[in-house]
C-alpha cells in the first residue's frame, strides 16, 4: 500500500535527499537523475543516520551507492545490497504520481523477514559478529518467529565446520536457553540466547570443512556402539542417519549413546556431559536441530580420546571387570589425598551401596577437593605441560557426576563404570589440592539467594572467551540440580563454598610466559 509522502519531487530533487517520517521509521528519500530512491535512514550496522553520508557512482553509473561515513559501509540504492560491510539496508518501493512522491512501506511477507534473518545470521557467524548476531535475532523475532530458530541454524550452519563434533557450545546451550526463559527483562532473555551463537561462531572460526558421510543404514544399537568401539566414524555415521528416518526417540537412544560414552573415560568427562545436554537441548528445539545435533555427537563420541589408555588411568578396566558387589563403603575422608588405583579400589569396594549413596560420597569428595584447589599452579609459569590444570580441571568433577547420575538412572547397568570415574576426578587433581587454606569465608549462607545470585551474573558475565562464561554456567546449573535432588547431602556446604570460591576467583587466561617457557623447554629435549 503506498503512502503519499507530502514531499514533492521538485522539492527533493532540489534539496537532493530529505528524511520522511511516518509511523516511528524514518525514511530517507534520495533524487538521483530521474529516479528516487527510499531507504531506512539508520545505517544497518550502528544506526547512524544515512542522510549524513555520501552519494556516489555505482558500477554502471549514476549516483546510485551511498556510503555511511560513520564506517564506511556502502549500499546499493536500488537493491539495498552492502557493497562494504554485512548487514543489507532496507529499501522501499517509490512511485511518482505527478509532482508528488507514493513510498510503500508495507512490511514483507514473514516468511521474507525470515530468510533475511537467517542469512544474516549466518553471515554474522561466519564473521563471529556478535553485534550482527543480536540484530538477526530481533529482526526474527519481530517477524513473529521464535527466537531458539537461530540457534537450530546455527548449529546447522557451523557444523559442518567442527573436525572433532559436539563442543561446549552445543553443551552450554541447553542451559543458555533455561536461563534465557527465567528473565521477564527482554534484554537479559536476548543476551542469554545469544551465548550459545557466539560460542558456535567461536569453536567453528577459522576451521575447515568437515562434512558427515552420507551414508545410512538401520539403526542398530549394539551395532552402533561396535562402530564407535572401532572408531570408524562412517558406519556409526551411517546407523544414526538410520535413526534420524526412522525418527526414533531420543529417549530411545540415549541408553545406548550413554553406554558409548561411559565405556571410555571418554575425553575428560565431555561425552557423558554431551549425551545428558543433548537431551535437554532436543527438548528445547524444534526438529531441525536433531540431525545436526546428533551427527555431531556421534561423531565426538567416535573421535573422543579414551584416557583409560594413559598409564596413570590404566587400572580403571581392571577395576571395572572387579566389580561384583561386594566390600565396605568408603567415606569421603577416604579419598582424601589416594592415588588413582587406591581410590578405584575404595569404590570397587562400595560396590555394595546403594549407587546413590557411593555417588554422593564420591561428590562429597570431589567438593572438597574443590574447595581446597591451589590456583598458585594455575598462575605458574614454569611447570611442566602435564601440570597445566585450571579450576576446569575441578568443575568437571561436579558437571560430570549431574550427567552420569541422569544418566544411570536411566540405565543403571552404568552406575560402575561412571562411580570409578568419578574416583578418578578426584584423584588426578590430588596434587593440585592445599589442605592448609583457610576456606572458611567462602560458606554459603543462604543457598538459594546464592544461586539466585549467580544466576543474575551471568547476563552480563563480562567474559570474552565463551568457553569460560559457559563452565560457569554449566556449574551452576549442575549445582542446582544436584541440590534440588538431593538438598540435605554431605557434601552440600563443601559444594557450594566451592562453587563460591570458583566464581568470585580471578581466573588466568593468557598464559604468555608458560607458553612460552615450554616451548623452550619442549624443543630442547626435541633433539
Amino acid at each position: 500500500m503506498f503512502t503519499e509522502t507530502g514531499i514533492s519531487h521538485s522539492t527533493l530533487t532540489h534539496k537532493g535527499r530529505m528524511v520522511w517520517r511516518k509511523d516511528g521509521k524514518q525514511i530517507l528519500l534520495i533524487a538521483a537523475g530521474a529516479r528516487v530512491f527510499a531507504i531506512a535512514n539508520r545505517c544497518p550496522h550502528e544506526g547512524y543516520p544515512l542522510s549524513e553520508g555520501t552519494l556516489g557512482e555505482g558500477s554502471s553509473g549514476g549516483s546510485c551507492v551511498l556510503t555511511c561515513n560513520w564506517h564506511n559501509w556502502k549500499f546499493d540504492l536500488a537493491s539495498g545490497a552492502a557493497l562494504i560491510g554485512r548487514d543489507p539496508v532496507r529499501t522501499y518501493p517509490v512511485e511518482l504520481r505527478g509532482d508528488a512522491i507514493f513510498v510503500d512501506l508495507t512490511d514483507p511477507p514473514a516468511e521474507a523477514r525470515r530468510a533475511r534473518a537467517l542469512q544474516g545470521l549466518s553471515m554474522a557467524l561466519t564473521y563471529n559478529d556478535r553485534a550482527h548476531m543480536a540484530r538477526e535475532v530481533v529482526r526474527l523475532e519481530r517477524a513473529g518467529f521464535d527466537a531458539t530458530l537461530a540457534v537450530t541454524a546455527a548449529m546447522i550452519a557451523c557444523n559442518s565446520r567442527l573436525e572433532d563434533g559436539m563442543t561446549h557450545a552445543h553443551a552450554a546451550a541447553a542451559d543458555w536457553l533455561a536461563l534465557s526463559r527465567r528473565t521477564q527483562t527482554p534484554a537479559r532473555r536476548l543476551a542469554a540466547l545469544l551465548e550459545p551463537l557466539g560460542h558456535l561462531a567461536w569453536d567453528s572460526a577459522g576451521g575447515g570443512h568437515f562434512p558427515y558421510p552420507d551414508c545410512h543404514t538401520a539403526w542398530n544399537g549394539a551395532a552402533f556402539l561396535n562402530a564407535v568401539e572401532g572408531e570408524d566414524e562412517g558406519r556409526a555415521i551411517a546407523h544414526m542417519r538410520g535413526a534420524l528416518a526412522d525418527n526414533i526417540p531420543y529417549t530411545e537412544l540415549r541408553p545406548v549413546l550413554a553406554k558409548a560414552a561411559l565405556s571410555h573415560y571418554a575425553d575428560f568427562g565431555h561425552s557423558a556431559i554431551y549425551v545428558f545436554k543433548t537431551g535437554q537441548l532436543l527438548a528445547r528445539l524444534d526438529r531441525d536441530a536433531r540431525e545436526p545435533l546428533l551427527l555431531s555427537l556421534t561423531r565426538s563420541l567416535v573421535r573422543a580420546t579414551r584416557e583409560e589408555h594413559v598409564p596413570e588411568f590404566r587400572g580403571f578396566t581392571a577395576a571395572r571387570k572387579a566389580w561384583n558387589g561386594g566390600g565396605a563403603s568408603p567415606s569421603a575422608e577416604d579419598f582424601k589425598g589416594t592415588t588413582i588405583d587406591h581410590a578405584l579400589a575404595l569404590t570397587v569396594a562400595g560396590a555394595a551401596c546403594d549407587p546413590h549413596a557411593l555417588h554422593e560420597t564420591l561428590l562429597q569428595a570431589a567438593a572438597w577437593n574443590m574447595l581446597h584447589y591451589d590456583p598458585a599452579w594455575e598462575y605458574a609459569s614454569d611447570g611442566a605441560l602435564a601440570d597445566n590444570v585450571s579450576w576446569l580441571d575441578f568443575t568437571h568433577a561436579l558437571t560430570f557426576a549431574n550427567a552420569a547420575r541422569h544418566l544411570c538412572e536411566e540405565t543403571p547397568d552404568l552406575w560402575p563404570d561412571a562411580l570409578l570415574q568419578m574416583a578418578m576426578f578426584i584423584s588426578r587433581n590430588k596434587k593440585y589440592v592445599n589442605a592448609g587454606q583457610d576456606v572458611s569465608h567462602w560458606r554459603v549462607n543462604g543457598r538459594t539467594a546464592f544461586l539466585t545470585g549467580a544466576m543474575e551474573g551471568l547476563y552480563d558475565h563480562g567474559l570474552p572467551e565463551p568457553i569460560i562464561a559457559c563452565h560457569r554456567l554449566k556449574v551452576l546449573f549442575a549445582l542446582e540440580d544436584e541440590l534440588r535432588a538431593a538438598p540435605d547431602a554431605a557434601w552440600a556446604g563443601d559444594m557450594c563454598a566451592a562453587v563460591n570460591r570458583y566464581l568470585n576467583t580471578p581466573v588466568k587466561r593468557h598464559h604468555g610466559l608458560r607458553l612460552a617457557t615450554q616451548a623452550l623447554a619442549f624443543i630442547a629435549r626435541e633433539g
